[in-house]
């Protein structure tokens, strides 16, 4: 269950890469609590899309996923962490950086998907 878990966390970053949001819809439950550098918040599904679209012409590449630790909470719950480095483009500028996420994983109508996701940039 576990590996699982991890395997649908690299499913939703998978589809981030492709900017494939019929998935990204697919694995996220609504509204999902949202905290990052931009701060914290609830999102709702169009306003998910909303942000989904206005990265589109950025590219975006996981360059690795490690330091991977998972829970199962119970029959319908799960978190994971790990550390992600990122390779991002747009409007002709690359940067990569690294961060740490979490994920929080329910089982919603015999799928999973996810509740809420955090991301902390480390430190350069």
């Amino acid at each position: 269950m576990k590996n699982q878990i991890l395997d649908l966390e690299k499913k939703y970053w998978k589809a981030m890469e492709n900017h494939d949001f019929d998935t990204v819809r697919s694995l996220t439950r609504f509204p999902c609590i949202v905290a990052g550098k931009n701060g914290v918040r609830s999102v709702d599904e169009p306003s998910f899309k909303k942000m989904f679209d206005s990265a589109e012409g950025n590219q975006l590449k996981v360059l690795s996923i490690s330091e991977t630790e998972s829970e199962i909470i119970g029959e319908d719950i799960a978190v994971v962490a790990y550390l992600v480095e990122l390779a991002y483009s747009a409007k002709g500028q690359g940067s990569t950086e690294k961060c740490v996420c979490t994920s929080t994983w329910v089982k919603q109508q015999d799928s999973w998907v996810c509740a809420m996701h955090t991301e902390s940039e480390l430190k350069k």
